[in-house]
């Protein structure tokens, strides 16, 4: 299976524009540029892209763990907090902010072993060399 993307660029980085197109199309020719990256601006950002694949692909991956295990998953939201370092141009790590209801059942500490090793196999998680942290608010 392979999954595709396009970026299209034009002009210089501060003053150029850029589209990205996914191959589903839910991204259809989305603006980027300077000003969505480094400041703020209408569009998207290459990083903000990288955390919302990260915060999708975790929580799918905690939800298999669990049907994995014969559990039904309630409520699942994950925030990806990814930290840019602006002086050094680098990622320097993704902080993954999970909140779940509780499963009748599944005792926090359950629930929390299954979250570590839905972060260690995420597929994404599995792709990123930074450092990846969880917290996970089970209530």
């Amino acid at each position: 299976m392979k999954r595709t993307a396009n970026a299209h660029w034009n002009g210089n980085l501060q003053a150029g524009e850029g589209t990205i197109t996914t191959q589903s199309t839910i991204l259809n020719k989305t603006q980027y540029s300077f000003k969505t990256r480094f400041a703020d601006g209408i569009g998207t950002n290459p990083e903000e892209l990288i955390a919302a694949a990260h915060a999708g692909c975790f929580t799918m991956a905690v939800s298999a763990a669990l049907t994995q295990a014969g559990i039904t998953a309630g409520d699942l939201t994950t925030d990806a907090i990814l930290d840019l370092d602006m002086q050094a141009l680098e990622i320097k790590g993704i902080h993954l902010e999970l909140k779940a209801s509780v499963i009748d059942g599944v005792d926090e500490a359950k629930f929390k072993e299954v979250a570590e090793g839905a972060k260690a196999g995420c597929i994404v998680s599995k792709a990123l060399s930074v450092p990846i942290t969880l917290n996970v608010t089970y209530a």
